[in-house]
């Protein structure tokens, strides 16, 4: 369905990540200011948009103050939160079907990042079991 009614930052089109990049976007700040206003390496942040890790309780906190929105919302769509994209209405239907081709490569990703740490594992213990 895509008319203005598109929960574009919902818990069925977008991830945590997807939800903190929107709303600092339509906060108007770069990565870099809202790092620095929150403390953080820009790293940090990058890692949370992309889904790679996400923050402790109190950033979360001071994340959603910043972007004025609520915690509830960046972590489950649900509530006061930003609205999506102005103007993209006809982009709705290939929306969903790239953001799951998205969602299947970050979980390939994270599967694969999983493995590269344990085959790192054996490597070590082979490398010291020949010291």
């Amino acid at each position: 369905m895509t008319d203005e009614n598109t929960d574009w930052f919902g818990p069925d089109s977008a991830t945590f990540g997807d939800r903190v990049a929107g709303a600092r976007e339509a906060s108007g700040m770069t990565q870099t200011q809202l790092a620095r206003r929150l403390g953080i390496k820009k790293a940090t942040l990058t890692g949370w948009e992309n889904d790679m890790s996400e923050p402790r309780a109190n950033k979360l906190s001071m994340l959603a103050g910043l972007l004025n929105v609520s915690i509830v919302w960046l972590l489950t769509g649900e509530g006061e939160g930003a609205l999506g994209p102005e103007g993209s209405a006809g982009a709705g239907s290939d929306f969903g079907e790239v953001l799951a081709e998205l969602r299947e490569i970050r979980a390939a990703m994270r599967t694969n990042a999983e493995r590269a740490a344990l085959v790192e594992k054996k490597l070590r213990l082979l490398v010291q079991s020949d010291a």
